[in-house]
């Protein structure tokens, strides 16, 4: 209690002496006038640095790295969709061009495993499908590509995953890069 009449003393001083303290002052009007004009704020920078290391993707002018014509799976790609089927999970996750995996989604997650019966079946690959669709739209990723070997195209659940990640927004193609 004996801080409170120092407190009340000094908040009288301050408002005599028009400190200019927001927080001690009980008048609306600000103590201190801002002398900034309002050409500073309305100036543009001569040159500008883009800093989204994905701008160019998203442009469809950046370098897509070719590879050689005999290599399989191509290597023409921004983003690709992989999918690894084990025996007991399902795996899929998307992959830059540079060799690092963007956003992933697989059965051994225990947010998507407590809603399958199995691990492994048909609607746990669209499952997959469906979430790992949804990581990569709030990742900001709309177009990857996907190469199934011939065996894995003709089945099932890989089908069902694709129309998973179609259904959701996801293109399993890239649009063509421009050359200018």
């Amino acid at each position: 209690m004996a801080l409170r009449p120092r407190f009340w003393k000094c908040l009288s001083v301050c408002r005599k002496l028009e400190c200019g303290f927001a927080a001690l002052s009980t008048s609306s009007v600000p103590a201190v006038q801002p002398d900034v004009e309002s050409k500073e704020n309305e100036a543009v920078a001569p040159e500008f640095t883009n800093r989204n290391p994905r701008n160019l993707e998203l442009l469809g002018v950046a370098r897509k790295e070719r590879g050689w014509a005999t290599v399989w799976p191509n290597r023409e790609f921004w983003h690709r969709l992989r999918v690894v089927k084990t025996q007991h999970h399902v795996e899929a996750f998307v992959e830059h061009l540079n060799g690092q995996v963007v956003v992933s989604a697989s059965t051994r997650e225990w947010a998507i495993k407590k809603h399958l019966y199995s691990t492994r079946n048909v609607v746990a690959c669209e499952s997959i499908g469906r979430v790992l669709a949804q990581r990569c739209l709030e990742a900001g990723i709309n177009f990857m590509v996907y190469q199934p070997t011939p065996w894995e195209a003709s089945s099932d659940s890989i089908k069902r995953l694709q129309n998973a990640m179609t259904e959701s927004g996801v293109m399993l193609r890239e649009p063509r890069r421009i050359y200018e």
